[in-house]
């Protein structure tokens, strides 16, 4: 995912943008391969939706985008990340997001 200029009429705030980074972080620190054997009932479109949850007034199609990205980065280590935080940075207003992070 590349991070774009916000050409999407919907903004959301900061507090909202901060809680999907959390959610994102949680559920990718708790996340191991067999996972859905140790909790059993356990299913990643779950973290997902709790993921998006602060999302929720984002067009269907950002949400699709996004619940793509999201199940990327709770099952691959090694996802950009930073990507994902600049696209949600984009949304928000914040641009510098990132560069705070680094």
């Amino acid at each position: 995912m590349t991070a774009t200029p916000n050409t999407d009429a919907t903004m959301i705030d900061r507090a909202h943008t901060d809680a999907t980074v959390y959610r994102v972080a949680i559920c990718a620190f708790t996340y191991h391969p067999n996972k859905h054997l140790d909790e059993l009932g356990w299913d990643i479109a779950e973290d997902v939706a709790w993921c998006l949850a602060p999302l929720r007034a984002l067009s269907a199609e950002l949400l699709a985008e996004f619940r793509v990205t999201i199940a990327t980065l709770i099952t691959t280590p090694a996802a950009d990340r930073q990507a994902f935080i600049r696209r949600l940075s984009a949304l928000s207003g914040d641009d510098g997001a990132v560069d705070q992070l680094t």
